[in-house]
């Protein structure tokens, strides 16, 4: 029994009591702070983090589908290659973050250790191609050209190649039937970025980090439908990650299957000649110049005039679209990209502007009959027209006498529509415009749809423009200052210049109206605008929408979905004007300034109608323009510093169109050897199993023949414009 009195032992006890109790509190609170920053701070994150370490996920791309022309012709399909990837994450994990890996890859795929670490970087507005511009968590493609023994020794010797995998895929492929190219109309595809996957994320297509995305031509337009959906395993595994069970499985679906209305043949014919119409204008002497046309840009459209279904659309320069596969390469993306590429992922014919010169005359002529001056009507065309001091000549200074607006198109008189444009001007006012101006020649181009997008199924269409007094108001706004600063009065011409626009440069000038009358000036238009209007004016007066898919079937065949041609307007002009110019436009090519081009065509069967034009372009060598059109299609050319419309265009396009009807050079025609002598209807069928019993195609063997260009004229001889 201890001697300790009790008394001496409470003091004791109660610290003792006490330090557990802060001790305990302390431990408690701890915890529950710990406990905070988990559940609350941290929760989200790591549940996330959670869930990854119990359910992993597999995912199994999609077949993309295919691209086909208007009879089942493969333009793009999908073929297996070996793909070898590296997945980033992985990489980060080693200390010199995989550069050791990367450049043992290098050596088995026989590539350079830094064309490797180019591909696998991540692109920003620092880093130049080759970068990836998908998402870092996704695996990257180094290369999809792996042999199957560098995939086997990539898989044997998986301890020295962690985060590099080898296997099969599916990827896409241009097929270049018949040697056709079709660049700009397919288009390309890159991977999904992150910024894609969180806009997507809420929509009824989202997108899966494998994702390969459409980004330019009807790759982009139609992605959505070609694309497909990713098949997705989820897999139960525990913190080793052994998969323990199989959570869930969404099959792959694959995509659907795009018929457009492009026939292969009839773009081999298309794209050849306006290839072998830019060679030949290249050794052709500019004597404007003093040296030989550039000829280094142009586009070709063929249309079916009733629906404004494509045909053909090739645009020079041109890319093979595959170099786009599997990540393109440095060497490759300078050639698309570089000041001296000339930029070929242009889509000339939707993206090239260019003044018109004379095709924009049917605008003109309509556009004065609107304003009250009779078609039939006399209208003096002398070799010159003067307005104020300046002095607007005709090509080649060239006079016809006194004629109606046909024979004005016939043979292409500026002067005749000089005065027209001129005398409008007039009544608008002139320099001091009424309240109320007319403006006939503007109008009525906005009523043709020019200065806005045709509405063709292809990204990234542009506008054109229509320089009217309202765009002339805008243009002084934004450069009136600048402007201001250049001018001096008595400085020298470019000076005089700019101090005359800084004081009136939002005036409607009449040499802006004259000049506007044949399509010079400031005005702007595309190819694919120009084939619409002449359509129209072949169909009786519809502006169809272009259109270049036709239909979307499903992968088995069994679903159809049918592009429907859709309209956006009619001609502004009655059904007499029409007439009236169609006459003219046929008379272009008997007698007109491209009968040089057309002698011995059948015109009693074929009735050819058509349009020269040669604008000029201030600091180069004239644009060669060529539009014409059949009962069943509508054929333009153009060519950047080619030369005259009917010098440079128009042989080839004739060409295209002895091609589509069978015609020899003399106009005999051989409906076997006719590519395409009335537009194609029906769709191709696609079996169930996915196949396409599709017809083979040889590639274009040109008539060399030449026809005869004997011309029989009525009347003085035409222009050559």
């Amino acid at each position: 029994m201890s001697n300790i009195p009790e008394t001496g032992r409470t003091p004791r006890v109660q610290i003792r009591l006490v330090i557990i109790q802060v001790l305990v509190f302390s431990l408690l609170l701890t915890l529950g702070g710990r406990l905070w920053y988990l559940q609350i701070r941290n929760g989200e994150e790591y549940t996330d983090e959670a869930k990854n370490n119990h359910v992993q996920q597999v995912v199994q791309p999609a077949v993309r589908g295919a691209i086909l022309d208007a009879r089942g012709i493969p333009l793009a399909d999908n073929e297996t290659r070996l793909v070898v990837s590296a997945s980033r994450t992985e990489l980060m994990k080693i200390k010199d973050d995989g550069k050791g890996v990367l450049t043992r890859l290098a050596a088995v795929l026989g590539m350079k250790p830094k064309d490797v670490m180019d591909k696998v970087r991540l692109c920003d507005s620092k880093t130049p191609q080759p970068c990836w511009n998908g998402s870092p968590y996704q695996p990257i493609p180094v290369t999809d050209e792996a042999t199957t023994q560098q995939a086997l020794q990539i898989r044997e010797r998986a301890e020295d190649f962690p985060g590099i995998t080898a296997e099969p895929t599916a990827v896409r492929r241009y097929t270049a039937p018949g040697k056709t190219n079709t660049a700009q109309v397919l288009g390309y595809l890159s991977p999904v970025t992150d910024e894609e996957i969180t806009k997507a994320k809420d929509t009824d297509s989202p997108f899966l980090r494998s994702d390969q995305v459409g980004r330019s031509g009807i790759e982009r337009t139609y992605d959505k439908e070609l694309r497909g959906k990713a098949g997705v395993t989820r897999y139960e595994v525990d913190n080793l990650g052994r998969v323990i069970g199989q959570a869930a499985k969404d099959e792959a679906q694959p995509g659907a299957n795009l018929v457009t209305s492009i026939d292969a043949r009839v773009q081999a014919v298309a794209e050849f000649e306006l290839n072998k119409a830019m060679k030949t204008a290249r050794g052709e002497f500019d004597k404007n110049t003093d040296e030989n046309y550039k000829a280094d840009a142009g586009a070709v459209v063929v249309m079916e005039n009733k629906t404004g279904r494509i045909v053909s659309m090739a645009s020079q320069p041109t890319y093979d679209p595959n170099s786009w596969v599997g990540g393109i390469s440095a060497k490759d993306y300078a050639k698309l990209t570089g000041k001296n590429s000339n930029y070929p992922l242009l889509n000339r014919a939707i993206q090239g502007q260019a003044a018109p010169g004379s095709i924009f005359k049917v605008i003109s002529s309509t556009a004065a009959v609107n304003a009250g001056y009779p078609f039939d009507g006399d209208y003096p065309c002398p070799s010159s027209y003067s307005v104020g001091g300046q002095v607007f000549k005709n090509f080649e200074s060239k006079g016809y006498g006194s004629i109606d607006l046909g024979r004005a198109l016939e043979v292409s008189c500026d002067t005749v529509f000089y005065g027209l444009a001129h005398r409008e001007w007039q009544k608008d006012g002139g320099t001091k415009p009424k309240k109320q101006t007319n403006d006939w020649f503007y109008k009525t181009a906005h009523q043709f749809g020019l200065g806005k997008e045709t509405g063709i199924d292809l990204p990234n269409e542009v506008s054109g423009r229509v320089p009217d007094r309202q765009w002339k108001q805008r243009f002084w706004e934004a450069n009136k200052d600048g402007w201001c600063k250049q001018g001096k009065k008595n400085g020298s011409y470019v000076e005089k210049i700019a101090f005359e626009n800084c004081l009136e440069g939002n005036r409607m000038r009449a040499g802006d109206s004259v000049n506007y009358s044949i399509g010079q000036g400031d005005t702007l238009v595309t190819p694919i605008q120009m084939a619409t209007i002449y359509a129209a004016i072949a169909n009786g007066g519809t502006l169809f929408n272009p259109t270049i898919g036709k239909a979307v079937i499903s992968p088995d065949g069994k679903s159809v979905k049918e592009i429907k041609p859709k309209s956006h307007g009619k001609l502004p002009m009655d059904a007499d004007t029409r007439e009236q110019i169609d006459q003219a436009l046929a008379g272009v090519t008997t007698r007109g300034s491209a009968a040089w081009r057309f002698g011995g065509w059948p015109q009693d069967k074929i009735p050819m109608h058509a349009k020269t034009g040669t604008a000029e372009v201030y600091g180069k060598q004239t644009t060669s323009w060529f539009v014409s059109y059949t009962p069943d299609y509508t054929i333009i050319m153009t060519i950047a510093q080619g030369g005259t419309g009917s010098g440079a265009s128009g042989p080839a396009v004739r060409k295209i169109y002895e091609a589509m009807y069978g015609l020899d050079a003399k106009g005999g025609q051989d409906l076997k050897r006719a590519l395409l002598p009335a537009p194609q209807k029906a769709l191709p069928k696609i079996q169930p199993d996915g196949s396409i019993d599709a017809p083979e195609i040889k590639p274009y063997v040109p008539n060399e023949e030449e026809p005869d260009q004997t011309e029989q004229l009525a009347g003085p001889p035409a222009r050559r414009d």
